[in-house]
């Protein structure tokens, strides 16, 4: 090699390696973060749901500039900031994914069965509906507007309080605005959607006379002292959230909607779901293609 050659070798020196890798996460500092994780929500993560933890908290340490998992583990259980993390985090480890009439055969049991149910036996004018892990609104909105459909006229002789909750909130504050896409839109009944939301552009709005039947309130369901203030409901929604629970938690959540009901009152969870194994105090109760679960007399 001649000199020059080895002059230019030396004038630009090898570009440092960058890696390219994920940042690793040890099993044991998994355990430490799902019972980290556990301890505030109640969600539990067993050894085969380890990617799924790992991929949300990836996603959080970009946002944040982090690398290693040590440091997110320790932003969380150290940092002043960990209760703000911890919302973000259960952002991204809940699925928001929802509609408006979602599962029809539940809504037209709802429709046709329960509430009719309700209206004809009330001693009293008041109906209180809770939709538990309401997401981003869809599903309370959907009741309301059932509600309101079913009453009619009358509704102004009623009390109906229909109760969404939530951990998030995020997806809270987005149900309380009430503005949804096409897309969320795409089970419902065309002649409600014109009845009920306002058109706004591409933004179709929840009118004032179904949002004034809702409150929405941020609740994390694991949490005893929270469940234990919802009482005297007439129906319970809680479909699709039970799967994020271990088998204690599923049943002391279950426990507590039971005594959330009034006495007659109905359980809605996920078509998919049962309450095999967590709870035998209610009754099944059938209809075509939907078992609702009833609190006796």
């Amino acid at each position: 090699m001649s000199q020059f050659s080895r002059k230019r070798v030396r004038n630009h020196p090898p570009k440092p390696c960058v890696s390219l890798q994920r940042p690793q996460l040890s099993e044991e500092l998994f355990r430490q973060l799902r019972d980290l994780v556990y301890e505030k929500s109640g969600m539990f993560f067993n050894d085969g749901r380890k990617y799924l933890l790992e991929s949300r908290m990836e996603n959080r340490m970009k946002a944040l500039g982090l690398e290693k998992f040590e440091d997110y583990y320790y932003l969380l259980k150290y940092s002043p900031e960990g209760e703000v993390e911890f919302r973000a985090l259960f952002d991204e480890i809940t699925i928001n994914e929802t509609s408006f009439f979602r599962n029809p055969p539940q809504m037209k049991v709802f429709q046709e069965h329960i509430l009719p149910e309700f209206l004809r036996f009330k001693r009293f004018k008041q109906l209180k509906i809770w939709s538990a892990g309401c997401s981003t609104g869809e599903e309370p909105y959907t009741l309301a507007i059932l509600v309101l459909e079913v009453l009619g006229v009358k509704v102004s002789q009623w009390f109906v309080d229909i109760l969404g909750v939530d951990i998030s909130r995020t997806v809270l504050e987005r149900a309380q605005k009430g503005e949804y896409g096409e897309y969320t839109l795409r089970h419902m009944p065309p002649d409600l959607v014109q009845k009920y939301f306002l058109k706004e552009g591409p933004i179709w709005r929840v009118k004032d006379e179904v949002k004034k039947l809702l409150r929405f309130e941020e609740m994390n369901l694991a949490d005893p002292a929270q469940i234990r203030r919802v009482r005297g409901m007439d129906i319970i929604f809680c479909r699709n959230v039970l799967i994020y629970f271990d088998m204690e938690v599923k049943k002391r959540v279950v426990a507590s909607f039971y005594d959330s009901l009034n006495p007659g009152g109905y359980l809605f969870i996920g078509h998919s779901e049962s309450l095999h194994g967590i709870s035998r105090a209610f009754k099944l109760v059938h209809f075509p293609e939907v078992i609702v679960y009833k609190k006796e007399r």
